[in-house]
């Protein structure tokens, strides 16, 4: 039994300081080194003005959603993050990636099988004229194995790599839909407000049109009017109630929405409600420095843990083309009845040392490292794509802010200059100085006008959470 411990010491010594001088071949993962650009745009990025600024440097809130001091919204924001089944998805998909690298872990330690075998036989002995002997007896094998495969070559250790790094993918996957969804709840918000507003709006502008057919019918009852007039007053009074039905049904399917993004059924609708007058316009805005937004994109990080995971793969192609050493002990006691067990001259062991190394396999493993470098080449490229991509949106988010600003400056004043208008014309309407088409012209240019401020006002709020989002959403 000495012995046996003794040997066995020995062996798993010898792999133990054999795995640990072993090199990992394959290259060294190295991460992307962010693009030598300064800004985000081809001149200095302007502030939008009208309210807004663009603050360089400034740090990305990791709850960027409370910016707008909406207290409905930051209620549902966090209830469609504690109720998404999407996120819930993301954390068992994490949960897979850990057990299936804590399983490639497992690749580090000698693997021990114990096996037990028990015997009942009746063999036939001598025979003599008339009669056969027959004896019966037992036999009793208790056996351990140890197998111990040596990472000479570190293929376990990219193996194990490589796994980690599908580990950190989910985890930014996670986090790349926890931001995305938070964006939805905030897009939502803000287009059911829009929509809110252009309701209202065009329920004004249908009741003025009531209250111009009202004072028509009047009109000609003496004489002042004409028949043509009524018509063409309830020509535009249908018109504009028939723009009122394809909004509402837009804000159900918005409520919807909603609901379906809290965690709900239709059937549940959630309390909060949204309209536009709810929400602050955030005023300092977080521009980040073009070498940070890299390290902010959950798209990005992502993106470079699938090229470190492919850049694994590499060696571990390569370690599968090399000599494969595994140590192996087998230790047993066997006899003919369990009390014998473990009784001297019932123990025997054997030590094997195996060395292994292809020598022909058509070109197989050769075309899979091969396979394995195309997808780190795959990779790489998929990295620059989403990096490029992210420039891109943090790009359209700042000319869209800037356009918003002078967007929303024309659209007031054009609101206000069509309101100017429609009071005058109705003025001018009870002295008998227009026609009703004028009348008509100037509450149909107000009701544009009105809905075009509300549709630039809620395109402002809805190209500021672009931003947030495409800066990365603070989520690091």
């Amino acid at each position: 039994m000495t012995s046996l411990r003794r040997h066995f010491s020995r062996a798993i010594g010898l792999g133990l300081a054999l795995a640990l001088a072993s090199c990992a071949v394959g290259p060294d993962f190295v991460a992307p080194a962010p693009p030598d650009v300064e800004r985000f745009t081809p001149e200095p990025t302007a502030s939008p003005r009208s309210g807004q600024r663009f603050r360089e440097g400034m740090e990305v809130p990791a709850r960027w959603w409370e910016a707008f001091h909406s207290n409905s919204l930051d209620d549902l924001v966090g209830e469609a993050l504690a109720r998404s089944p999407t996120l819930e998805a993301a954390d068992a998909a994490i949960r897979v990636a850990q057990f299936n690298a804590f399983a490639g872990s497992g690749a580090f330690f000698p693997q021990v099988s114990l096996s037990s075998n028990s015997s009942y036989s009746v063999a036939s002995g001598e025979s003599t004229t008339n009669t056969v002997t027959q004896t019966a007896y037992s036999f009793f094998t208790k056996q351990v194995q140890i197998n111990y495969t040596l990472d000479i070559w570190g293929a376990n250790w990219r193996n194990v790599e490589s796994l980690d790094a599908i580990r950190d993918q989910q985890v930014y996957q996670k986090q790349a839909a926890h931001l995305t969804l938070a964006a939805n709840v905030a897009k939502a918000a803000i287009e059911e407000a829009s929509l809110r507003g252009q309701i209202a709006a065009t329920r004004r502008v249908i009741a003025l049109e009531e209250e111009r057919l009202t004072l028509l019918q009047r009109q000609l009852a003496y004489g002042a009017a004409a028949g043509t007039d009524i018509l063409s007053q309830q020509n535009a009074l249908a018109q504009a109630r028939q723009t009122l039905p394809p909004l509402e049904s837009r804000l159900a399917q918005q409520r919807n929405l909603l609901t379906a993004l809290a965690g709900h059924y239709p059937s549940e609708e959630v309390e909060e409600t949204f309209a536009l007058a709810q929400f602050s316009l955030p005023r300092d805005l977080p521009l980040s420095l073009p070498s940070r937004l890299v390290a902010q994109r959950p798209d990005v990080k992502g993106a470079e843990a699938n090229l470190h995971s492919a850049s694994a793969q590499i060696g571990v192609a390569v370690a599968s083309r090399l000599p494969n050493v595994t140590l192996s002990a087998n230790g047993a006691t066997s006899a003919f009845s369990l009390a014998q067990l473990f009784q001297p001259g019932t123990f025997g062991y054997a030590f094997v040392g195996n060395v292994a190394q292809t020598a022909f396999d058509g070109m197989i493993l050769y075309n899979k490292q091969k396979a394995a470098e195309a997808s780190f080449d795959q990779a790489k490229a998929q990295y620059r794509d989403t990096v490029v991509k992210a420039f891109q949106n943090v790009a359209d988010a700042l000319r869209a802010l800037q356009s918003d600003a002078r967007s929303i400056k024309e659209t007031r004043v054009a609101e206000g200059t069509a309101k100017k208008y429609l009071d005058h014309v109705r003025l001018r309407l009870k002295f008998g100085g227009v026609s009703q088409l004028e009348v008509v012209d100037a509450q149909r240019a107000y009701l544009g006008a009105a809905n075009s401020r509300v549709l630039a006002e809620a395109q402002r709020l809805t190209d500021t959470v672009a931003l947030f989002v495409a800066l990365g959403g603070g989520w690091g």
